[in-house]
Formats: structure tokens, sequence, C-alpha cells
């Protein structure tokens, strides 16, 4: 019975993952993200390519969708006879995974997807929730300092991973949230050439152009 219950948490935060909400706000504005800035569904290239409340509906609907897939265990599991003091922590582990993944290779988008930092935000908020708020400040020194969302976010995604490292003694949870973080810096390689080249878009923190 565990073995399909790790068979069915992990199809359901894959596709929960993989909901991509970028592609599906830019392409009711009449726009295909795929298409304009960097490429990417996530984020922050809708911040830029369709405006200011696209990207931050965006970011929290993607981060909503790595917690609500590790909290749904709570409610899974019992069903799939799996109880006890509370939900294992390595089908929540193994939720996060896959909401990660879904995200980052949606089936809906011929497995192309986002980079998965808000959505890997959102699974360590309901695992690790120290490592977010820290990470968070991480990540908004980084933005201020150099004005690359790029850099903040594998800042972001580095210090999470030391937190958890640091503060955390399960050894399951401290190897996926490493290779997460190796799965998050590999995401942005084009970034980091583009960093190299500097050609890397800067983030404007002044008024934006009215749009349209």
């Amino acid at each position: 019975m565990s073995i399909l219950a790790y068979i069915v948490v992990a199809i359901v935060a894959y596709l929960l993952g993989s909901i991509p909400t970028g592609f599906l706000v830019a392409k009711a504005r009449g726009i295909d993200i795929r298409a304009v800035g960097s490429g990417n569904i996530g984020a922050a290239n809708t911040f830029r390519a369709v405006g200011r409340t696209a990207g931050i509906f965006v970011l929290f609907a993607d981060a909503l969708k790595g917690f609500v897939a590790v909290e749904l265990c709570y409610l899974i599991l019992p069903l799939l006879g799996v109880t006890g003091p509370g939900v294992g922590i390595h089908y929540r582990v193994v939720a996060g995974i896959f909401a990660v993944l879904g995200h980052n290779y949606t089936c809906w988008l011929g497995f192309k997807g986002g980079k998965g930092i808000a959505t890997t935000a959102g699974v360590y908020l309901a695992l690790v929730p120290l490592s977010v708020g820290l990470g968070l400040v991480a990540f908004i020194v980084a933005l201020l300092l150099t004005r690359f969302t790029s850099v903040g976010s594998m800042v972001a995604a580095i210090v999470l991973t030391l937190v958890v490292c640091l503060t955390r003694s399960d050894l399951t949870l401290i190897l996926v949230t490493i290779a997460l973080c190796i799965l998050a810096i590999l995401k942005h390689r084009t970034n980091i050439q583009r960093l190299i080249a500097g050609t890397e878009n800067r983030i404007q923190f002044g008024k934006r152009k009215p749009e349209g």
C-alpha cells in the first residue's frame, strides 16, 4: 500500500505543479509568454512581458502549487490507508519533488516549463518555513544589490539549501534539497551565460511605462 501511496502522491503533485500559470495568464492577455522576453513561463518573465500585477499573481500562484501539493498529503494518505501521528515526511518530500518537476517540465507545454523557484519556495514553506524566510531575505538583498532576478533566485536557492542542511537531520530531505538547488541553478544556465556576456535584463524599480 505504501508504494501505491507514493505513486498517487507523485501523480497528484505533478499534475498540480504542471498547471502553467504564467502561460495561462499571458494567454488571457493575448500573449504567448514563450515567444517574448526570456521565453520562460515563470513570474519574472510574466512581470516583464505582461505587467506587474500579472507577475505578482503568477509568483504567488506558482508558490501556492508547491505548498498545496505538500499539504494535500494530509488528505490523500488517510484515504490510502496511510495513518499515524502525522503524515510521514518522506511522502511530503515526494510531493514537493513532483510539484517542482511538474512546474519545470509541464506536460501541457511539451514538457517545457519554468525554473521552479516560486514552486520550490511553496514546497519548503510547508516543509521548512524557516528556510523560506531566510531565502526570501537573501533574494531581496541580492535583487536590491544587483537588480537581477536570476541572481536573487540562485542566491535564495543556495541559502535555502544551507539552512535545511544546517537545521534538519533527515538525510532524505537534505539530499532532495541539494538536488533541487542544483536543478534550479541548471535551469538558470542561460541566465548565467547572459550574466557573463553582460546582456542579462535588470529589473527596473521605477515606474513602469503604461502597457499596450
